[in-house]
Parts: C-alpha cells; structure tokens; sequence
C-alpha cells in the first residue's frame, strides 16, 4: 500500500468504511445505501451523490473494481488493496474500542 493511499483513507470516514464493508460481497450503490442504513438502524443515510463520488474515487484508486453491470446498475467488489485499508481501520476501530474500555 503506497503513501497516497495510507494517507487519504487512513483514518476513513464512515462512508468509506461502509462502502468497503458492504463490498465484500458484489453489490451495487442503491444496495450499499440500503444495507448501510439497515446495518445502522437508519443512523447513516448516504446521498446518492455521496455515494457514486466514494464509488468512482475508490475504483480510482484501485480500493473497489466494476465487476459487471445488471440491469443498468454497475455491480462492484472490494480488491486486495480495498481490503488491506479495510482492515487497516478495523484493526484502529478495534484499538479505540479497547482503550475506551479501559479507560474506564
């Protein structure tokens, strides 16, 4: 993973972070903003707009890739690199969660 990458997604935004959640299986934008808003009982609602600006970045920067198109919806899937910065941030959300816990 380069610096540019590490750089921009690292810590990400909740958006990024559910986008590549939900992309582990293919899916298209209506279905990651159906599924984020059902994964956070409708705490998350993301814009159509949000939402295909994060899906053209992240195919840019090579994070997701178009896989195939069904019925007029482009279908995308995380790649290796998408999953490095996925579990990259995991491993940072598990960090914070452990320290909130002992700090208690």
């Amino acid at each position: 993973m380069n610096a540019h990458i590490k750089k921009v997604y690292v810590p990400m935004t909740e958006t990024g972070f559910y986008i590549l959640l939900c992309l582990r299986e293919d899916s298209h934008g209506y279905g990651i903003v159906r599924k984020v808003e059902e994964l956070t009982d409708g705490e998350i609602l993301l814009s159509p707009g949000t939402m295909y600006g994060s899906l053209s970045k992240m195919e840019k920067d090579g994070l997701i890739r178009f896989v195939r198109e069904e019925e007029k919806r482009k279908i995308y899937h995380i790649t290796e690199l998408g999953r490095q910065v996925l579990d990259l941030e995991m491993k940072r959300i598990e960090r914070l969660y452990r320290n909130m816990k002992e700090v208690r």
